[in-house]
């Protein structure tokens, strides 16, 4: 086989990125490989589905530059075709006094942004959720969306089909032979240029280039706690608490899914393999000792307290737990309703081994022969067709020189 653009992993980024190659050229040949029999089944497919609005950020950083719009593109993507989506926007709330300063960096970060954020009162946030729980100050963010990703990913998978992309599944990386030419588990397949969008192993294809030299994913599982059935009485709108806008994770939050189930999660617990997602499956011995090394690193050398961090995250296997966090959000809930893990998802966290630090924005590097997104975490999925136009941009550019 023989291709103008061979792309690595059937993910939002790579399957938005061949959206906007063969728009861009419907003549071009691209191949997108996917290890798996199915499309979203990894991070992509896993997510909780909320369409950020693009607040978190800070305007310097590329998640703030194409989050806002993200948002309201694939809330219209989904719109025009007709795929389920539930515009119920997201309250975030302050728990303690310590919150309360960073209620006006989100204020601040929006504004920036150009990204719609409410203080509101108390009378108003009861209007919007009665069972809504806070301390003093509260966010209303109408712009929050949430879908189904695998829907939407499916969707998309079928519009390129349709323009000409062969998605070819079950058809793994092995390794880069010559300058073009990837091995693959259903034999070689030629090239004029390789894109790298492999997610959790998106830094071991980068290495095979000459790239992510000095970065290197880390895993961390994220579970979360799903109504046995729908609540509409319960929540009628997401509830997020004011997140420690030093980490890369927003804290467990309740999230209402577009048939109605309410979830609790995530958690962003170290993961000790790429896919770890449950019991031994999938088990690799060398990445166990690879990501074990690298943590242990970090408990010794991290700019950041991750041994701390860490021993929250595991307390959270333990359901009563997390219903127990939950329930500082809310001023009343069932614990039977929440007894039943959903499935499971890996963040593919990339950690920065010279300054021990996980990247907090997108991070990607290429050159004339080869592109390599190596981190591409939350808010990826919202972000996914403004910034894979851009992505796009950067690979012309690189092509040209």
């Amino acid at each position: 086989m023989d291709c103008d653009y061979l792309i690595v992993g059937a993910g939002i980024i790579g399957i938005t990125i061949a959206k906007g190659l063969i728009q861009e050229n419907k003549g071009l040949k691209i191949i997108v490989i996917e290890k798996e029999d199915e499309i979203a089944f990894h991070a992509s497919g896993r997510n909780s589905g909320v369409l950020h609005a693009g607040f978190y950020y800070t305007a310097d950083s590329l998640k703030a530059r194409f989050t806002r719009d993200g948002c309201i593109r694939l809330s219209e993507y989904c719109i025009e075709k007709k795929l389920p989506i539930s515009n119920i926007g997201k309250l975030v709330v302050a728990q303690t006094e310590q919150d309360l300063p960073q209620i006006d960096v989100l204020l601040s970060r929006a504004k920036q942004n150009g990204v719609e954020l409410h203080e509101i009162s108390e009378k108003e946030a009861r209007s919007i959720e009665p069972n809504v729980k806070f301390h003093k100050r509260v966010l209303w963010s109408p712009r929050t969306s949430v879908v189904n990703p695998k829907l939407v990913l499916s969707q998309m998978a079928k519009d390129i089909e349709a323009l000409g992309v062969k998605i070819l599944f079950k058809t793994s990386y092995i390794k880069r032979k010559g300058h073009d030419v990837c091995v693959t588990s259903n034999g070689p397949i030629k090239f004029q240029y390789i894109i790298n969008c492999a997610g959790l192993y998106a830094d071991k294809v980068a290495n095979d280039f000459g790239f992510s030299q000095k970065f290197r994913l880390l895993p961390f599982k994220g579970l979360y706690l799903k109504s046995k059935k729908p609540l509409p009485e319960f929540l009628k709108t997401n509830i997020y608490p004011v997140p420690n806008l030093n980490n890369p994770f927003l804290g467990v939050h309740f999230t209402v899914t577009v048939d109605g189930y309410v979830k609790i999660g995530p958690t962003a617990i170290p993961a000790f393999w790429r896919e770890q997602y449950k019991g031994f499956d999938r088990f690799s011995i060398s990445e166990f000792f690879e990501v074990f090394y690298r943590e242990m690193g970090l408990v010794a050398n991290a700019n950041f307290d991750f041994f701390d961090l860490a021993v929250e995250e595991f307390k959270k296997y333990r359901k009563s737990y997390m219903v127990s966090i939950a329930r500082n959000l809310v001023q009343s809930m069932d614990n039977k309703d929440f007894d039943t893990w959903g499935p499971s998802g890996i963040r593919a966290q990339l950690l920065n081994i010279e300054t021990k630090k996980l990247e907090m924005d997108y991070v990607y590097e290429g050159d004339k022969n080869s592109f390599h997104v190596l981190n591409a975490v939350s808010p990826a999925f919202t972000s996914s067709l403004p910034f894979s136009e851009y992505l796009i941009k950067e690979i012309n550019s690189l092509r040209s020189i």
